[in-house]
């Protein structure tokens, strides 16, 4: 073959070559390369390889590079492209506001309002093509930390792109979750060491304090990276503010009452678990707070660290500049006492100067959602304000409420780090007497309420898994690898794991016998735990107790006549996610992209984590309540129920997506409300579709590999700072 000939042909080979190189940008998978080491810029090559390139048009190009666009194009390109087609993006001037290397933080209006404006904007995209141009011209003008948030909110709404992967934000924004020191060991890491060869970076379990510090007892609870990834990805799911179909869910501000409930109810079996008393309400705002916080984590994209929060601070009224942010305390206790007026009166204003009732039906959602101050739900936000939201910021703002240091809030101020500051248990303490002070005003329930004619719970028990005793629950630590490659912008490709101590317990299952003397009929089996003394030892009333109790589990049994056994394992438990999920390889999917298995895999994210479902209990074992109770399916019931393809893990916290909560019951029923005038202990409070089991929580001080629940631990005794 001559070269006349031969040329050609190869041309064409080529360009074939190429052609099969390249990715349609309709492709769903091509999506998670926007959230892949976010100050990047996307005309880099992305993939763990290297092997991917956004080929941008021009106008795409932030300004400081349009004149580049072509080289820069042509230098970083190689493997797969990507080609980006260029449309009309709306308007983003109010998002542009907040600087490239600023923290953004949902709590703060200014913010807030260019996360709506930003969220309205993906959400408008007609097609799913125009929606991934629009985030990529977005993405190379926004705030890293905003854009993340809207893209989030976007991806988790949209039709056409439920089920798309969300890569585990932690990998995203290590910054926001583990020791600032451990960035620069990261670095050397990947520069030096070739990816197959590189070792977890060890974060050591003592690395915000040491227990001089009393608070710092429990610090393993406030700072553990899944129950801090639940409350983001809570807020998620449940936006406060953004268009009305995204925030206008099925009981969603009864919900942010309840999941922030047991979020107190939890941390307060911890502290007894360490001799702590209960965590006390923050109630006057005049008064310097007691203790300060650390949290040791610095910043990989804003160009300030998380300030400290130095012991005897004292709040005062913000004004801040830079956040088009002008409020005082006496805004907040003007809020607090309108909120308090309306729950005594039992009714709340409107707008237009109409009442609604809180009743005992809808009463707890209309308050949550004033208390949380949903733009789209309040029933008047110029009267109750915004106290939640506020309350956040003035306490993260206390270093430098008027800006004269230059200074970002702390961590209080900000969803994804709120709950590493012990400040954070003191606020929602107050917030949660706030709700209780409502509950406080509703007819306790009758026997007939909490009944179920014919159905008796004879025995209920837990086992846990290798232990030759029944009713004893087992914890230690447990080390775990994440890797926060993602996260490390302009650094060497591979993964690159940090490995992390935790609390961890070992699996168990529940046996619960009971006896139904009628027909066959559906129960909803609920199982809640509570501590039975407080830190000094001394035995906790039922009054006390009540508010307590954890749920464990929530599920339904197709009861026959006669006896009954259940059997149910803890990873099964409707409150929690897997520890997979939490701890997860975001490169395995469990299907296709845009399948319902990864609709549930990134939804069903949202919920307690399974490692942390057990409370640490003590060494010479802490003594607990096992509730079992079961209750009438035919009034548990919502219409329409379930479908059965849906995520069921976690929704007891998080709901299920775009459904109806799975419980017509009030959330934490039966202990949401005082108990009948003549229960005045736990015992007499039961009904024959009830009972109570002792169990004990014992917990081994020593550290133990995943999946190495009963045999020889890796190493005893605590981790210290190293």
């Amino acid at each position: 073959m001559g070269p006349a000939r031969l040329f050609p042909l190869l041309a064409a080979l080529a360009a074939l070559a190429s052609a099969q190189r390249r990715s349609s940008i309709s492709d769903r998978a091509n999506l998670q390369y926007l959230f892949d080491r976010p100050v990047e810029p996307l005309y880099f090559a992305k993939g763990e390889n290297e092997d991917v390139t956004f080929k941008l048009p021009p106008s795409y190009v932030p300004r400081r590079y349009q004149n580049k666009a072509t080289e820069l194009s042509n230098r970083f390109a190689g493997g797969t492209t990507i080609e980006v087609p260029a449309i009309n993006v709306p308007d983003i001037s109010l998002p542009m506001q907040l600087g490239r290397r600023e923290h953004f933080s949902m709590f703060i209006p200014y913010h807030r309002r260019m996360a709506r404006r930003l969220v309205e904007i993906f959400m408008g995209m007609r097609t799913y093509e125009d929606f991934m141009s629009a985030g990529i011209f977005c993405r190379e003008r926004i705030n890293p930390f905003l854009f993340s948030y809207a893209m989030s909110v976007a991806v988790l709404h949209r039709n056409d792109t439920r089920g798309v992967q969300l890569p585990l934000f932690a990998g995203r924004f290590p910054e926001k979750f583990f020791d600032g020191a451990i960035f620069s060991r990261a670095r050397e890491e990947t520069n030096l060491v070739n990816p197959g060869e590189r070792i977890p970076l060890e974060i050591p379990l003592d690395w915000t304090g040491t227990d001089l510090d009393p608070e710092h007892r429990v610090a393993y609870f406030r700072e553990d990276v899944g129950i801090n990834l639940n409350h983001w990805a809570w807020h998620l799911v449940y936006p406060f503010d953004g268009p009305r179909n995204i925030v206008a869910k099925d009981r969603r501000g009864e919900i942010f009452y309840y999941f922030h409930q047991q979020i107190i109810a939890r941390y307060n079996f911890e502290r007894f678990s360490n001799r702590l008393g209960r965590v006390q309400r923050l109630l006057n705002w005049r008064e310097p707070i007691e203790g300060g916080y650390f949290s040791k984590l610095d910043s990989l994209v804003a160009s300030r660290v998380w300030p400290p929060r130095h012991a005897g601070a004292r709040p005062s009224d913000i004004n801040r500049e830079d956040m088009q942010l002008n409020f005082d305390l006496a805004d907040l206790e003007r809020w607090r006492d309108r909120i308090y007026e309306a729950i005594h009166s039992g009714r709340l204003q409107r707008e237009n100067g109409e009442f609604v009732r809180l009743d005992e039906v809808s009463g707890i959602d209309l308050l949550g959602n004033i208390m949380e101050a949903s733009p789209p739900l309040s029933v008047n936000l110029n009267l109750y304000g915004d106290f939640h939201n506020l309350a956040h910021v003035a306490l993260g703002l206390m270093h430098d409420p008027d800006h004269r240091h230059l200074e970002t809030f702390s961590v209080v101020a900000e969803p994804t780090t709120a709950m590493r500051d012990p400040l954070f248990y003191r606020l929602h303490s107050f917030v949660d007497d706030v709700f209780h002070e409502h509950k406080r005003t509703l007819a306790p329930y009758t026997v007939q309420q909490l009944g179920f004619d014919g159905i008796q719970v004879a025995s209920a028990q837990v086992q846990t898994q290798g232990l030759g005793r029944a009713n004893e629950l087992n914890t230690f630590w447990q080390v775990s690898d994440i890797d926060l490659s993602r996260g490390l912008d302009f650094a060497p490709r591979g993964p690159v794991f940090v490995r992390v101590t935790h609390l961890q317990h070992a699996p168990f299952s529940y046996r619960v016998q009971v006896r139904n003397s009628g027909a066959a009929r559906t129960g909803t089996v609920r199982i809640f735990l509570a501590p039975r003394f407080d830190e000094r030892g001394t035995p906790l009333t039922f009054r006390e107790q009540r508010l307590l109790f954890i749920e464990m589990d929530k599920f339904q049994f197709n009861f026959q006549p006669g006896a009954n056994t259940i059997e149910r394992l803890s990873t099964a438990s409707a409150v929690s996610v897997p520890y997979e999920r939490t701890f997860r390889d975001t490169s395995v999917m469990p299907a296709q992209a845009g399948s319902p298995a990864q609709e549930q895999f990134n939804y069903c994210g949202c919920g307690w984590p399974q490692h942390m479902l057990v409370p640490r209990g003590s060494q010479e074992g802490l003594a607990a309540d096992l509730f079992v109770m079961v209750s009438n399916y035919a009034d548990d019931r919502v219409n329409p129920p379930p479908q059965p393809n849906s995520c069921s893990q976690g929704h007891s916290y998080c709901g299920i997506f775009n459904q109806p909560y799975p419980d017509r019951r009030p959330m934490g029923y039966p202990f949401d409300r005082n108990p009948r005038t003549n229960a005045q202990t736990l015992a007499q409070f039961l009904t024959p579709n009830m009972l109570v089991t002792p169990v004990t929580i014992r917990f081994f001080d020593e550290i133990r590999a995943p999946g190495n629940s009963t045999g020889i631990p890796v190493r005893r005794g605590r981790v210290t700072t190293k």
